[in-house]
């Protein structure tokens, strides 16, 4: 088992192991574990999304580190995992939120955008010659059906969450949202919540330099970056 048969299931993309397991994407799925931590928290009328950055030298500008991105103007998503990959896979949401956009005249709805990324990512497990997407993307939108957050894993697996956690220190953050979370909260609680469950799991204190936060408001239902002077007001709270 762990001869030279182990490792021809370890190399495989499409051989499964004796006990039905993918070890490809079950190593793209650590990839995303190892990211630096997002949260995201929703309440009926609005919806948070809380990032974590590392700058890994001093000599890197820390403005040009990017975690969360704007897909379309009700639509935001925070990433994990290889960036290179992130990249690619935002740059085919944009497009496939547009072609929606131009086909039937209205937004695209989350969920119709979180099953197109995943069915892209789950492509990627059945065929020799590529490999999985090293990534996962923390999807939040407001449309015509509410307020959304999306997962989508390199499995090509999407879920739906009222608050969720996603890298490095998800668990620690996951428990504090099953022990806080409440529907009905009013937007500056719903920020609060998104950073406190960051702020438990990290093991830096949170500055603006170090945090990214962006939001979806239900009164205007536009996606929003705050600055980092938001940042700082959000994180005195």
């Amino acid at each position: 088992m762990f001869g030279g048969q182990g490792r021809m299931y370890d190399r495989a993309l499409t051989v499964f192991s004796p006990e039905g397991r993918l070890f490809q994407v079950e190593y793209a799925l650590e990839a995303v574990r190892r990211g630096t931590l997002a949260v995201a928290v929703k309440s009926k009328d609005d919806v948070c999304l809380v990032a974590q950055i590392k700058v890994a030298s001093k000599l890197m500008d820390a403005d040009s580190i990017d975690k969360i991105f704007q897909i379309d103007e009700h639509i935001g998503v925070a990433i994990s995992g290889l960036h290179a990959d992130s990249r690619a896979l935002i740059n085919y949401a944009r497009v496939q939120a547009q072609s929606f956009r131009l086909t039937y005249d209205e937004p695209v709805r989350l969920n119709m955008l979180a099953k197109t990324i995943a069915d892209l990512k789950q492509q990627y497990t059945q065929f020799g010659g590529v490999r999985p997407w090293g990534c996962a993307f923390f999807l939040i939108g407001i449309d015509a059906s509410g307020t959304h957050i999306f997962t989508t894993s390199p499995s090509g697996i999407y879920r739906p969450f009222k608050a969720y956690a996603l890298g490095n220190g998800e668990a620690t953050a996951r428990e504090y949202l099953v022990e806080h979370y409440k529907a009905e909260m009013p937007f500056d609680e719903v920020v609060s919540m998104a950073l406190s469950a960051l702020k438990e799991a990290i093991d830096e204190e949170a500055t603006k330099e170090n945090i990214r936060i962006a939001y979806i408001k239900g009164d205007t239902k536009k996606f929003h970056m705050a600055s980092k002077e938001e940042v700082e007001g959000f994180l005195q709270i």
